[in-house]
């Protein structure tokens, strides 16, 4: 017969696992049902005290009957047989109910053990890791702790190009790598792909940097995922309490700020909190609070940058947004459009430039490029939105040119592909911006739908005195011609460029030569003159 409380412990944890947003609820009611059990053992000892005294009863009145009657064989042995019978029936009794019950126990402890681990990895969950921290930082405490907060990279990227299963093993594979370099530490997972590790005892900033570099290396070695060696990289922050925090969530916030710099590094970094950090956070804060007020208020402006083909004719604009702060004066696209990309603001920063760019289109007279960045390209419905706003504006698609980094080939997933090939069925042009700047490659050029190449200004200023540079140009340009694809050179700034350029096949040209950036107004002026 199964235990009530062993059904009962099954449920819970069927229900905690296929429901993570119940564990709390869960652990409470296995707790109580620990307690009802310990209860009724409790009550269980007590009835086994009172059996041997009621056993011991029946023996003196037993003998007390031999003594007082003297000895009848009949009845007494009748009495000696149902005393016994009794006896061994309260012990036996006792000892099955107390087996069930012990039992029960300790599948309910089983039960409660795993509510608090985390269903795919094993390691602990958020609320217990979080509790178990608490345990060790708090005010006041002289313990001391070094603790990791570890992200996973490009998880996004195997769960698109290899399916959910080969990320589940990935994370899998971490948290094994996670206990073999660092077994004696408490791991909790805290996120999709975030793990917190906590090292009791450990306040040497040094070996926990040790720690996590070796893991790294482990994590580089190509292991089995989805039945292809494949190899894995994390970024990690640390923080040690309490020479960094003595609570908890700030502990967490600043091995968050380490971590926030190593992504900014390149990924696949070991970053320690220093507090200069907190320098470039107030910052950060401050341009995400600012960049959202000047949004609602339409603070932002438009420069458009003329784009030329090869016998001098206007045939493009290229939209370029820029922020005049009211008190810091001109805050570049480089400080802002970074930390937009880490919130929803990169989504209201876009929509605003596109809704600007196509009201414009008219007044411009030519096709406009708008840059899109890759935060966007990773939203499901970016395509769709993008040409809401087309329709919204009455703008023809036909006059929109889409700009993307280099990097964008290299990480689109499924997602991003579907956005770009949707842009260019409805007629909208895809350029890679930037080409050459260090990210890409020529295999781009055969394995990635677009239909302009922008070639990065750093090979345009050294193409007179870097004969590599030249070759490299002229080579991108052969095999652009092959594949109908425009070349536009960037930054072009002298006439001895521009005829270089030329004579190595680009097929349009923008750079300060040709024309600066410049408001609508004064755009329109300069065209008048």
């Amino acid at each position: 017969m199964t235990s009530p409380f062993t059904a009962r412990s099954r449920a819970l944890l069927r229900r905690t696992i296929s429901r993570p947003e119940r564990v709390a609820r869960a652990r409470r009611e296995a707790e109580r049902d620990i307690g009802q059990v310990e209860k009724l053992d409790t009550i269980l000892a007590g009835y086994r005290q009172v059996a041997l005294v009621q056993a011991g009863v029946l023996l003196t009145l037993v003998v007390v009957g031999l003594a007082s009657y003297g000895f009848n064989p009949v009845p007494t042995l009748t009495l000696l047989t149902v005393t016994t019978a009794g006896l061994a029936g309260l012990v036996m009794g006792h000892r099955l109910v107390r087996l069930r019950v012990v039992a029960a126990a300790r599948a309910m402890r089983a039960g409660l053990a795993l509510v608090h681990r985390d269903a795919l990895t094993g390691v602990f969950a958020r609320a217990y890791f979080m509790q178990a921290l608490r345990a060790e930082v708090y005010h006041g405490s002289d313990k001391v702790l070094g603790y990791l907060l570890l992200d996973m990279d490009n998880l996004k990227v195997i769960n698109d190009g290899s399916g959910h299963a080969a990320g589940d093993a990935a994370l899998v594979h971490l948290a094994k790598l996670v206990g073999q370099v660092m077994p004696g530490a408490i791991v909790g997972r805290l996120g999709g792909d975030e793990f917190g590790i906590a090292l009791p005892g450990c306040d040497s900033e040094g070996a926990l940097r040790r720690l996590a570099e070796e893991l790294l290396r482990r994590l580089d070695r190509p292991a089995n995922i989805a039945g292809r060696p494949t190899s894995l990289s994390a970024t990690i922050g640390i923080a040690l309490a309490p020479r960094d925090a003595s609570d908890v969530d700030d502990l967490i916030a600043k091995a968050d700020l380490a971590l926030y710099q190593g992504k900014k590094a390149g990924r696949r970094q070991v970053v320690a909190f220093d507090p200069d950090m907190l320098g470039d956070e107030r910052h950060r804060r401050f341009i995400e609070r600012e960049l959202r007020a000047a949004l609602l208020m339409d603070e932002l402006e438009l420069y458009y940058q003329p784009v030329f083909d090869g016998q001098m004719r206007l045939r493009s604009h290229e939209a370029l947004v820029r922020w005049r702060h009211p008190v810091r004066g001109t805050i570049s696209p480089a400080q802002f459009v970074p930390i937009a990309e880490e919130s929803d603001l990169i989504d209201k920063l876009g929509d605003w430039v596109l809704h600007r760019a196509c009201a414009d289109l008219d007044r411009l007279g030519t096709p406009v490029a708008v840059n899109i960045s890759a935060a966007q390209l990773r939203r499901g419905d970016f395509a769709r939105r993008f040409a809401d706003v087309l329709a919204e504006c009455g703008a023809a698609a036909d006059r929109l040119i889409v700009e993307i980094t280099e990097t964008v080939p290299l990480v689109a997933g499924a997602i991003e592909q579907a956005n770009l090939e949707a842009l260019r069925a409805s007629g909208i042009k895809v350029a890679i911006d930037d080409f050459g700047a260090g990210h890409a490659s020529l295999q781009y050029l055969r394995g990635f739908a677009f239909d302009i190449i922008k070639i990065d200004r750093s090979y345009v200023a050294n193409l007179g005195d870097n004969r590599i540079d030249a070759m490299i140009v002229a080579a991108i340009c052969d095999i652009a011609r092959s594949l109908d694809v425009e070349v536009i050179a960037e930054g072009v700034e002298t006439e001895i460029q521009l005829d270089l350029l030329r004579r190595a096949g680009c097929s349009a040209f923008q750079g300060y030569l040709l024309g600066r950036p410049s408001p609508l107004a004064a755009r329109q002026v300069a065209n008048a003159a």
